[in-house]
């Protein structure tokens, strides 16, 4: 408005001045719009400010200017940037959502069953949302097994408007489907899953996808195309996002930029990164509405009583000679595959299966996690296995008393609900991660029956001593001894000496085992596709060029296994290598067994003494 009085009185004076010019010459000069003096020009736009404040005084005398409301669009892709700015300068935005007063989008029928039991620490973070009649855009940060699903499913109950749930694998979103189903009277059918497979209607009133699904911007099919179309062009009045703290990555980061959403919950236990990006989350979402505390919530009975115990594990004297001299990456299968680590992980195996207990044993070294399910002959699941090959190994450990262990990669670590589990025991994890430290201590949580004030879950973290493991160890446990929890320190496990029967227990067996360590591929020991529904697009795996899929794929084409039957198609699971003498640090077999070989002299010249 300011503006446009200015140029309101510009015109006035340049067209008075081009009047006189014309009277006095009697023609009309070319150019004549450039013919306004800079003095010309400020003295009309100082006396369309001396007449505003005029008439301002005119109508308001001695009371205050009246506020004045401006409303403006802001483009979705860059909503980032202007939230970010404002921040910086000290204005931070506050998304809020009308939606008692939206009339555009249609109400739900939708509300909470019977059965459903907000908790008090639920219901105070829900009042931080709705606390003055509006839906809040924000995180709720709580422990995990503490109910966030039940928060989010509440607050879509609340608003009553279309709601887009997304999350971090397909598992993921077949429990929050069910957490629909379960706590709120919509029907099963009006809840649609966007994934790859998903049969019948998928875009309904509740909608349950991945991040994945809608960041992948490589090439898909025509009916999937036409239905993330649909999806981004949908206005959606609520958007859930499942564990947070994966959206400032960049690969995921442009999902809200592209979804049109009035309000915005996230919902995860720890709200942590370690590349520093989780200070994003207040422009990308918004502020912490409410945060828990564990150990607050373990005493009043919502969460498992938990003991923690760091288990020294000494490395015996073949493999610390070799962790020594060897690289980095081959250091850290040294110190995973350590004999006496996996001994004292079979014994706790052995020991809790025999009370009954449920165990998950993590480990984020792929060899490792193969050759412990083996020797162990329990299931294992990682990046690869089928989303049906899943669901049936989680559901025969939850239901299935002979099946008391399983093994997980760092696809467990989130996202998955394993409300029977009590124990749990990490052999290998992602160098000094906070976040999946608690992450994981979060898949035990579930409150259990207590026996007095017994613990009645148990984690133990396995550290090889000496090694730059123990170090990671003390790192990864930060934030949960800010929460509260202590760390018991184990160095022996008693009995264990006694048990006759416990793998890599003679030292043949031990130089074997590092044998297979010692010429095992570094890309094996690595998680080599991510649990983020990528290979469950239901397209091809034409990732563009410069992606972080496409990078991932890049890596799957360019691991290269030594294994007999993938080189010569013979000899299925024999493993080889060649070794060179000229090699210094490299032994040879007779070296990794200690025999000494007696050569024949017609041979001694070509094999050295």
């Amino acid at each position: 408005v300011q503006n446009a009085r200015v140029m309101t009185e510009f015109e006035r004076h340049h067209q008075s001045e081009m009047v006189n010019a014309e009277m006095e010459s009697g023609i009309v000069l070319a150019g004549g719009e450039e013919a306004v003096s800079d003095a010309a020009t400020l003295n009309a736009v100082v006396a369309a400010l001396e007449k505003d404040e005029d008439d301002d005084e005119d109508e308001g005398g001695d009371k205050k200017k009246q506020n004045r409301e401006l409303s403006v669009e802001i483009m979705g892709e860059h909503v980032e940037y202007v939230k970010r700015r404002c921040i910086e300068l000290d204005y931070p935005l506050m998304e809020e959502y009308d939606f008692r007063h939206d009339t555009i989008n249609a109400s739900l029928d939708m509300d909470l069953k019977p059965i459903a039991k907000v908790r008090p620490y639920q219901e105070k973070s829900l009042a931080k949302m709705f606390g003055n009649g509006r839906a809040r855009s924000g995180v709720i940060v709580l422990p995990c097994g503490a109910g966030k699903s039940l928060v989010g499913v509440t607050a879509a109950c609340t608003v009553k408007k279309p709601c887009l749930c997304l999350c971090t694998s397909s598992v993921s979103v077949e429990q929050w489907r069910h957490q629909f189903a379960l706590w709120s009277t919509l029907p099963k059918e009006h809840i649609g899953r966007f994934t790859a497979g998903a049969k019948g209607n998928m875009l309904c009133p509740i909608t349950v996808t991945t991040y994945s699904m809608i960041s992948h911007s490589g090439k898909r099919a025509p009916e999937t195309m036409k239905l993330l179309e649909e999806l981004k062009t949908r206005e959606w009045g609520l958007i859930l996002l499942d564990e947070v703290h994966v959206v400032p990555a960049n690969v995921f980061r442009r999902v809200l930029g592209v979804v049109k959403a009035h309000c915005k919950l996230g919902l995860t236990a720890t709200l942590l990164r370690e590349d520093h990006k989780i200070g994003d989350i207040n422009f990308l979402i918004g502020p912490k509405l409410y945060e828990a505390n564990w150990i607050d919530l373990q005493r009043a009975g919502y969460l498992a009583t938990v003991q923690c115990a760091e288990v020294w594990c000494p490395m015996t004297a073949e493999f610390y000679r070799e962790y020594l001299t060897q690289s980095a990456s081959k250091r850290k299968l040294l110190y995973a595959m350590n004999p006496n680590k996996f001994r004292m992980c079979q014994y706790l195996v052995r020991f809790h299966e025999a009370r009954g207990d449920k165990v998950i044993i993590f480990s984020d070294n792929i060899f490792a996690l193969r050759l412990y399910a083996t020797k162990l002959k329990r299931p294992f699941i990682y990046g690869p296995t089928s989303q049906t090959e899943r669901i049936r190994i989680l559901y025969q450990f939850q239901n299935n008393p002979e099946l008391g262990t399983i093994l997980l990669s760092k696809v467990g670590d989130t996202s998955i609900d394993i409300p029977e589990a009590n124990v749990l025991i990490q052999v290998s994890s992602h160098y000094g991660s906070r976040r999946q430290e608690a992450q994981r201590l979060g898949r035990i949580l579930r409150p259990k029956p207590r026996a007095g004030q017994n613990f009645n879950a148990y984690f133990y973290s396995l550290v090889s001593s000496d090694t730059q493991e123990m170090y990671y160890s003390s790192k990864r446990q930060q934030f949960l001894v800010d929460q509260g929890y202590a760390f018991k320190v184990i160095t022996h496990l008693d009995g264990m000496d006694s048990v006759p029967d416990l793998e890599y227990t003679t030292r043949e067996e031990q130089l074997e085992l590092l044998q297979q360590v010692l010429i095992a591929d570094d890309s094996e020991a690595n998680e080599r596709i991510e649990d983020l529904d990528a290979d469950e697009l239901g397209v091809d795996k034409a990732y563009p060029v410069g992606s972080s899929l496409a990078a991932a794929a890049a890596a799957r084409r360019r691991v290269v296994s030594n294994t007999m039957g993938n080189l010569s198609g013979v000899a299925d699971g024999s493993t080889y290598a060649e070794f060179d003498r000229a090699i210094p640090g490299m032994p040879s077999t007779d070296e990794l067994l200690g025999r000494r070989v007696i050569r024949h002299s017609l041979f001694r010249k070509r094999f050295g003494k």
